[in-house]
C-alpha cells in the first residue's frame, strides 16, 4: 500500500468501488433487458480490471490481436475481434485458432470476403465470421439492404475452415445524442438495422447465430433488445468526460483519473502548471457540440473531488495549463506541489498512455498496480 501523494506523477489511478459500481449497472441493465452481455475490453486493457466486469467464461470483445492473445493466454475462449480483418493478421488469427480459441473476425466488404477466403485454405481449425452492419452511417459496415450483405455471406458459407458467424453493428452516432429520447432512439435503430440485417441473410440461406450490437450510451438506453443475441460495450467500466457530457454518467461516476501535481503558475494569465501534458492525458478534447467545455480534462483535488470550473485548458508534450471559465485567480489549492487529479475526456485514449494503473478503494492510498496489454 502507497499513499497517492507519493506516486510519481503522472500516474492513472483507477478507483476500483467505482468500477464495480459501473460494472454491476450494465450487467444489470442486460439482464434486465434479457440479452446477453459480451464487454469490450479495450479501454483498460487490463486482466484485474476484466476480472470484475467480465470475468471468465464470459464472452469478451477486443480491438487488437495483442489484447486476444493475452486474454485467449488467461483462459478466455470465446473472442470477438470487433475490427475490420486485414490481411497481414491471418496467422496472428491462425495461431490463436492453434489455441482452441472460439475466435469471431469481422469483415464487411466483397474484397474482404474474396481475400480471407482465398486464405482459409491455410488455417488449421474453423474461423468463425460476421459481417459488420453499418446502423448510422458513421463508421464501417455494409447497409442491411445492401445486395453486397448476401454475397458476403455466401463466400464465407462456402468456404471450407471458415464459419458463418452472423451480424454485428455498432452506433457510433450515440456519441452524438445528448438527451434520453435521442439515444432510445438511436439505440432501437441499431437494433432494427442489424435484425433487418439477420432476416435478409436467413431468408437467403444464411441464418445468424450472433446477432450483436452495442455502444455505452446504447445499451444504457431503453429500447428493445428482442431478437439479439448479444450486447457490446465497454468504455462504462470506467465512463469518462464524453459519457458524463452525454448524460450517460455523472462525473462521480469516473473511475479513471490522471494523478498530477503543480509544477508552476503564470500569474498574469491566472494559469496553473502541471506535470501532465498530452502525453499523460492524450490530444482528444471536450464533448464535440456540447456547451461545456471540458478542455483535456476536468480538474478534481487529490482525492477526487471535483474543483467548479477549473478545467485543462491546453497541453503541451508535458505541461499542461489549468483555468477557472471564468478567469479566477488561482488560490491556495493550486500552491507548488500540490497534487490534484485530471478526469479524463476518452478514458481509452487516456488509458493508452500508461503501461500500468494504481488502483485505489480510499482515494488515498493505492492497493495494487493493474498492468496493461498494449500494441496490436
Amino acid at each position: 500500500m502507497q499513499a497517492l501523494n507519493t506516486l510519481s506523477t503522472p500516474a492513472c489511478i483507477i478507483d476500483e468501488p467505482k468500477l464495480i459500481a459501473n460494472a454491476r449497472r450494465v450487467a444489470q441493465q442486460c439482464e434486465a433487458q434479457g440479452v446477453a452481455l459480451r464487454p469490450h475490453i479495450k479501454t483498460l486493457k487490463s486482466l484485474e480490471a476484466a476480472a470484475i466486469y467480465a470475468p471468465l467464461p464470459m464472452p469478451i470483445t477486443v480491438s487488437t490481436l495483442a489484447e486476444a492473445r493475452a486474454f485467449a493466454e488467461a483462459g478466455y475462449q470465446d473472442i470477438l475481434y470487433a475490427v475490420g480483418l486485414s490481411p497481414n493478421k491471418f496467422a496472428q488469427v491462425n495461431a490463436l485458432l492453434n489455441d482452441a480459441v472460439t475466435l469471431t473476425v469481422v469483415i464487411d466488404s466483397t474484397d474482404a470476403a474474396a481475400q480471407l477466403c482465398d486464405q482459409a485454405h491455410q488455417l488449421d481449425h474453423p474461423l468463425r465470421v460476421a459481417i459488420e452492419i453499418d446502423v448510422d452511417g458513421q463508421r464501417a459496415g455494409v447497409a442491411a439492404i445492401d445486395e453486397s450483405l448476401i454475397a458476403i455471406a455466401a463466400k464465407v458459407a462456402t468456404t471450407p475452415s471458415l464459419t458463418f458467424a452472423g451480424v454485428m453493428g455498432h452506433a457510433g452516432a450515440s456519441y452524438g445524442c445528448f438527451d434520453a429520447v435521442s439515444r432510445d432512439q438511436m439505440a432501437q435503430q441499431e437494433c432494427q438495422q442489424v435484425l433487418l440485417a439477420a432476416k435478409n441473410l436467413a431468408d437467403a440461406g444464411y441464418p445468424c447465430t450472433m446477432i450483436s450490437a452495442g455502444s455505452t450510451p446504447t445499451v444504457l438506453a431503453s429500447a428493445s433488445r428482442e431478437g439479439l443475441s448479444e450486447m457490446r460495450a465497454g468504455v462504462y467500466a470506467t465512463f469518462d468526460l464524453v459519457m458524463a457530457g452525454l448524460g450517460v454518467c455523472a462525473y462521480s461516476d469516473i473511475a479513471l483519473s490522471v494523478l498530477t501535481c503543480v509544477i508552476g503558475h503564470q500569474k498574469d494569465k491566472h494559469w496553473v502548471l502541471i506535470d501532465a501534458g498530452w502525453m499523460a492525458l492524450s490530444r482528444d478534447t471536450g464533448t464535440q457540440n456540447h456547451p461545456l467545455d471540458c478542455g483535456y480534462g476536468l480538474v478534481c483535488d487529490e482525492q477526487g473531488k471535483i474543483l467548479e470550473g477549473w478545467y485543462v485548458a491546453h497541453t503541451n508534450q508535458e505541461h499542461g495549463v489549468v483555468k477557472h471559465r471564468d478567469g479566477r485567480t488561482p488560490d491556495e489549492s493550486f500552491a507548488y506541489g500540490t497534487m490534484l487529479r485530471i478526469l479524463p475526456v476518452h478514458a481509452c485514449a487516456t488509458a493508452a498512455q500508461y503501461h500500468s494503473y494504481h488502483v485505489t478503494q480510499d482515494n488515498e492510498h493505492t492497493h495494487a498496480s493493474w498492468p496493461r496489454i498494449n500494441g496490436w
